[in-house]
């Protein structure tokens, strides 16, 4: 990619109403919104179940809290206390079932390897067959109850359908006449609507979806496109992502879906759940937890080296040896990057708008060595310290290339829905520099819709990996 100094696209981009990047700082729903009673229900349920089953068996207070946070971990990873549409306990039992049995072999593992005694393991054994009995039937009468609040005191999800087409206009009649499904809609939002609005059960949404899901205090989108295009489906679910929406998408040949751990079923009409947004997950507390730490402690092992590097580039061209930049971080905040430079210092300042190419004849040999190595991105530690930044994440960009590249890609700005990062997944596919920006765009936007704790360590593995074979060439 050559130089891209020439054109400056207006920051404000042109969207349509189903994809315009949702604004920081949205105001989230309330706390009773937000709180699902049918799962605190369940989760209450099984505690008694716990408590009932602990009583009645006597194994001990320690054995006893041990089963109990064995059963309550695998029940929880099994998804048993999620949030649904669809409250059937028979649909449910199997996963239920299934979740205690694998309790209840962890919990006989447990006892054999650490030599309880047999009646202590015995105890437990019935623990775990009198929670069940305890809990089953109990879970039975939450979810009636849960059905009946739903249609006696409308405990619904205001819920927006993107698509009026046909498909869209069958969900929101099976919405009304089966209020126990927990969804009460509010409005259709459709650029290029295929039915007439007399024929819509619902009034047609005209704002931005951002501000719709905001004004009309929406808590579930579901993406029923008829003839809309893919991309203001992917546009849509982002944004209703990031104000904290549950989101549901009807598939493509949505009559031959099974059910699953990720589909839920609005009568005859599969719905597929996306994944909560990953800065709305406990998981992501840690993140930044270990973000701070692993920088801090590195910042003050690394203090020597950074100091060398900034002597060589004193040596070599003088100062400033810090180099400070302004990018583009998350929801398209802008925040200052500290790196080492590695840039002769010329005249006229133009690091905001010139883009970096290998062979930049301002670039020394002490500077070639600091950025083959990327030592000179040491500094962005602090950053990651500060909050700018993570140690994983998209790598941030300047702001006239932010508007340019979303401009010229579909779903770049899709990217800032998490913090920028010292490294990334494009980065370890040896996307640095002057290379694809789709190709990095597809790579951010995948990393984030499938993040987890796994995938951070796997790039930071990656990212050894890639530094120590950059060197080896």
């Amino acid at each position: 990619m050559t130089e891209l100094v020439s054109a400056v696209v207006s920051p404000d981009l042109p969207k349509n109403r189903l994809a315009r990047k949702p604004e920081s700082g949205s105001p989230a729903r309330p706390l009773s919104a937000r709180v699902n009673a049918v799962t605190v229900a369940l989760v209450a349920v099984d505690l008694a179940a716990l408590v009932a089953g602990a009583v009645r068996t006597a194994p001990g207070w320690g054995a006893a809290l041990v089963a109990g946070t064995l059963l309550l971990v695998v029940r929880s990873s099994s998804r048993v206390y999620r949030r649904r549409l669809w409250l059937s306990w028979l649909q449910d039992v199997p996963r239920s079932l299934g979740a205690t049995a694998t309790a209840f072999a962890l919990l006989t593992c447990w006892t054999l390897l650490t030599g309880q005694p047999a009646a202590v393991s015995t105890a437990l054994q019935q623990l775990v067959l009198v929670f069940t009995a305890c809990g089953e039937p109990a879970r039975f009468t939450a979810f009636w109850l849960g059905r009946w609040g739903r249609r006696r005191f409308g405990r619904c999800d205001r819920t927006l359908v993107v698509g009026a087409g046909k498909v869209g206009a069958d969900l929101v009649h099976t919405m009304v006449e089966h209020p126990q499904f927990g969804l009460r809609p509010v409005g259709f939002i459709d650029s290029e609507p295929v039915l007439d609005r007399d024929d819509l059960p619902v009034p047609l949404v005209e704002e931005e979806l951002g501000e719709a899901i905001t004004r009309l205090g929406v808590g579930t989108v579901i993406l029923a496109f008829s003839d809309t295009r893919d991309t203001s489906a992917v546009d849509a679910a982002i944004t209703a992502h990031r104000l904290g929406c549950t989101t549901l998408v009807v598939p493509r040949m949505l009559e031959l879906y099974q059910d699953n751990h990720d589909v839920e079923r609005l009568r005859s009409y599969p719905l597929m759940r996306l994944g909560t947004a990953p800065t709305s997950r406990p998981s992501w507390w840690v993140k930044r937890v270990v973000d701070v730490l692993l920088a801090a402690v590195a910042l003050a092992v690394l203090a020597p080296v950074i100091g060398l590097c900034a002597v060589a580039v004193l040596v070599e061209s003088g100062r400033p040896v810090i180099f400070r930049q302004v990018r583009i971080g998350l929801d398209g905040r802008k925040f200052r990057i500290y790196k080492i430079r590695s840039v002769r210092p010329g005249g006229a300042d133009d690091s905001q708008t010139r883009w970096s190419v290998r062979g930049d004849a301002r670039v020394g040999p002490v500077g070639r060595f600091l950025r083959r190595t990327s030592l000179d991105e040491l500094p962005q530690l602090w950053n990651i310290v500060r909050g700018d930044m993570s140690i994983v994440g998209p790598r941030p960009e300047r702001p006239v290339f932010v508007r340019e590249f979303s401009a010229i890609h579909e779903l770049y700005w899709a990217r800032h829905r998490v913090p920028a990062g010292l490294t990334g997944l494009a980065q370890v596919h040896g996307l640095r520099g002057d290379t694809s920006i789709a190709d990095r765009s597809r790579y951010d936007n995948y990393y984030i819709a499938n993040w987890s704790l796994w995938l951070d360590l796997k790039i930071l593995v990656l990212t050894v990996g890639e530094l120590v074979c950059r060197e080896q060439r």
